[in-house]
């Protein structure tokens, strides 16, 4: 344990470094946090009164029957966007993990890394465990920023209710850290294929690409993320994160991974 503790020292003194990773560390999440704000903050004026009539069937998924159109179409309009809540903990470690292997190699700080007695998945662990952390707890102050900002622009228990609802506080708080272990599975399976960081980290990206098209299938009405939906994604994730893990450590060849890179 104490050599993983060591591998995450040294990750977090060596990426922190590197101005793309703390942009996406620091300012990513805050426009993530800051687009349903805005949504909330520009249609808190809207109500029963503004918006009259029946809710729309696409709108009452969302919503309780207690709620008004006005209303509902808010928690409608920033249900849309709390996917991207699931977008942090994909891009923040992917961002990380990318540069966790090929960074040491180009800094030729990987060689002596290797040499030493640690084994593959102690190291494999600390360098996935200084990528994940931070995204998680990223993604969850995050999300805290924007229940404290949906509680102080709402003034309805329901409404903020309805917006917090049980099946993001599930997305955020159980997939969001089981995405984020994917993320860097994916990343470090990558890394350590390739010579190039920039090239680790596009091809790492592509573990977004999923969430996004929940993103715009769920905005074209293809179909409602629900609380069934999210739960089987977490035991889905489970099952791929065991998987990627052991694949990981299986493609990581640190015999021959030198030589292949020189």
């Amino acid at each position: 344990m104490n050599k993983i503790k060591t591998i995450i020292r040294k990750e977090w003194a060596e990426v922190f470094k590197n101005k793309m990773v703390l942009f996406t560390v620091a300012f990513l999440p805050l426009m993530m946090t800051a687009i349903p704000l805005v949504i909330l903050y520009a249609m808190r004026a809207d109500s029963a009164q503004s918006i009259g009539g029946d809710i729309p069937s696409e709108f009452s998924a969302f919503c309780p029957q207690e709620l008004s159109s006005g209303d509902c179409l808010q928690v409608y309009l920033v249900s849309q966007f709390m996917i991207m809540f699931m977008i942090l903990p994909l891009a923040i470690p992917a961002t990380i993990s990318a540069y966790s292997i090929v960074g040491e190699k180009t800094t030729r700080s990987l060689e002596p890394l290797l040499a030493t007695p640690i084994t593959t998945m102690e190291l494999l662990m600390g360098k996935s465990l200084a990528a994940v952390l931070p995204a998680v707890l990223v993604t969850y102050l995050a999300f805290l920023i924007f229940a404290i900002g949906a509680w102080i622009i709402t003034p309805d228990p329901v409404l903020l209710s309805a917006l917090l609802d049980a099946r993001w506080l599930l997305a955020v708080i159980v997939v969001g850290p089981l995405m984020a272990l994917l993320a860097v599975f994916v990343s470090v399976m990558v890394s350590s294929r390739v010579n190039d960081p920039r090239v680790a980290e596009q091809l790492s990206m592509v573990v977004i690409l999923p969430v996004l098209g929940i993103f715009f299938g769920q905005l074209a009405g293809l179909f409602i993320i629900d609380r069934q939906l999210i739960i089987v994604s977490a035991f889905i994730l489970l099952i791929l994160d065991v998987f990627l893990m052991f694949l990981a450590i299986k493609l990581f060849q640190r015999e021959t991974i030198l030589t292949r890179w020189k």
